[in-house]
C-alpha cells in the first residue's frame, strides 16, 4: 500500500472514530485522545490531520450534509416529470423520511443544536444545505408541476415546506426527544397521509 493509500485510510478512520464519538458522547464530552484510541492511530497523527478538534467536528459535519443533500436530491428531481402525481409523492415521501430520519443524522441534529451557540455558522450551513435546499429543490419541482396542472401552489415554497413537515414533523419531533424506534411500516404511513393531507389542500 502506498504511503498516499495509507494516509487516507488513516484520515477517513480518524473521520469515522470522531462521528462514532461525537455521536455517543456529544462534542463537549470527546476529547482528541479518544478519537486517536479508537481510531488506533497515533494523537499526533489525528494533529497532522485535523489542526483541532473543532476543525475536525466541522468536515465531519459538512461531509455528513453533503451525503444526505446528494440523497435528497436525487430523490427529488425526478418530480417534475410525473404523471401519477400521488403515486410519486408517496414513493418520494416513502424515500424522503427514511433519508432524514436515519439514526445516525438524528443524533447528529442533537450535537448540532446542543454546539449552536458555539458553532453558530455550522448551525447555519447545516440549516441551509440540508433542511433549507431540500426545500427550494422541492419547490421547482412543485413550480413545474402548478404549470403542468397537476397541482395548485401559489407559493411553491410555501407549499414544499408544508409537504416536509407533513411527513417528517410527528416522527421527528419523537425521535428527537426519546429514544422511541419507528418500524418501515410506521414511517411509510406517515408518509402515506402526509401526502393524503397535502394533496387535499394543493391537488387539483
Amino acid at each position: 500500500m502506498s504511503s498516499q493509500s495509507r494516509s487516507v485510510r488513516k484520515h477517513h478512520a480518524i473521520m469515522d472514530a470522531a462521528r462514532s464519538l461525537f455521536l455517543r458522547n456529544g462534542y463537549s464530552g470527546t476529547s482528541m485522545d479518544e478519537i486517536a484510541a479508537l481510531a488506533a492511530v497515533s494523537k499526533q497523527t489525528v494533529y497532522k490531520n485535523f489542526i483541532d478538534k473543532e476543525r475536525l467536528f466541522i468536515e465531519i459535519i459538512t461531509a455528513d450534509i453533503a451525503q444526505a443533500q446528494t440523497q435528497t436530491q436525487t430523490n427529488v428531481q425526478a418530480l417534475a416529470s410525473s404523471d401519477d402525481i400521488a403515486a410519486d409523492l408517496r414513493d418520494f415521501a416513502r424515500r424522503h423520511i427514511t433519508i432524514v430520519l436515519q439514526p445516525h443524522l438524528v443524533q447528529m441534529r442533537r450535537v448540532i443544536i446542543a454546539v449552536a451557540d458555539r458553532f453558530p455558522d455550522l448551525a447555519t450551513t447545516w440549516y441551509a444545505s440540508g433542511p433549507g435546499r431540500a426545500h427550494t429543490t422541492l419547490a421547482t419541482q412543485f413550480e413545474e408541476l402548478t404549470r403542468r396542472g397537476l397541482l395548485r401552489t401559489p407559493d411553491p415554497l410555501l407549499a414544499a415546506q408544508h409537504f416536509n413537515w407533513l411527513v417528517l414533523s410527528i416522527p421527528l419531533n419523537q425521535l428527537m426527544f426519546s429514544p422511541e424506534e419507528f418500524t418501515q411500516a410506521q414511517f411509510e404511513h406517515y408518509a402515506d397521509e402526509g401526502v393524503r393531507v397535502f394533496l387535499a389542500a394543493y391537488g387539483t
